[in-house]
């Protein structure tokens, strides 16, 4: 019985996971996931108590796979970059996902003087505290802040999954169309702005 449970209930993360990164928190439907997962409504509500429990609970999973997969290592950002590239490229539907939680979750405001309350602040805070220790060691340059690194490096390293249009144009008229080309300009970008320190 309990692996009856165990499959039923992989088989809505799994199809939240899918009805999220295609419409988002606002606009995904029970009904909908219910259907993908051959499940109810109501089994879906016993798992979770709203739409919105399922998206955090699926989140964290994310997360999690994330890091597993990325490390961050404040002292050779440009690598940091490269792997959140070659993962988000791999994964598209991951990115998707993420990136309308970070919308929908964001504060109404943002002079909001109240910390982020969604599945990626914890997350977030973790790499500052990451990259806070690095410069204090000496290993990232201190003149920056870690609230600033994180989102320069964040932002480049997404770039291409964030402008699909420029993405498709760049298939077409870049000097060199291939993927690695723009993945060796995210590094080369991000190695500018933070050079790797040297290893000892």
């Amino acid at each position: 019985m309990a692996s009856t449970a165990d499959s039923t209930h992989a088989r809505i993360v799994a199809a939240a996971r899918d009805e999220f990164a295609r419409y988002g928190i606002a606009g995904a439907r029970v009904d909908r996931i219910a259907k993908a997962a051959r499940t109810s409504k109501e089994r879906i509500y016993a798992y979770f108590r709203s739409k919105e429990k399922l998206y955090e609970h699926v989140a964290a999973a994310e997360l999690a796979a994330a890091a597993d997969a990325v490390h961050l290592d404040p002292a050779d950002l440009p690598d940091y970059a490269g792997q959140l590239f070659d993962y988000f490229t791999a994964h598209p539907d991951r990115y998707r996902f993420i990136a309308w939680g970070r919308l929908e979750l964001a504060p109404a405001s943002a002079s909001a003087s109240a910390p982020v309350d969604s599945p990626y602040r914890d997350a977030i805070l973790g790499k500052i505290a990451t990259i806070r220790r690095a410069q204090e060691a000496g290993d990232l340059d201190s003149s920056w802040d870690p609230v600033d690194v994180m989102a320069v490096v964040s932002q480049l390293a997404h770039t291409w999954l964030d402008q699909a249009t420029l993405a498709a144009v760049a298939d077409q008229a870049a000097t060199d169309p291939a993927l690695a080309a723009r993945r060796a300009a995210v590094i080369r970008a991000v190695s500018a702005i933070f050079p790797p320190k040297p290893r000892s």
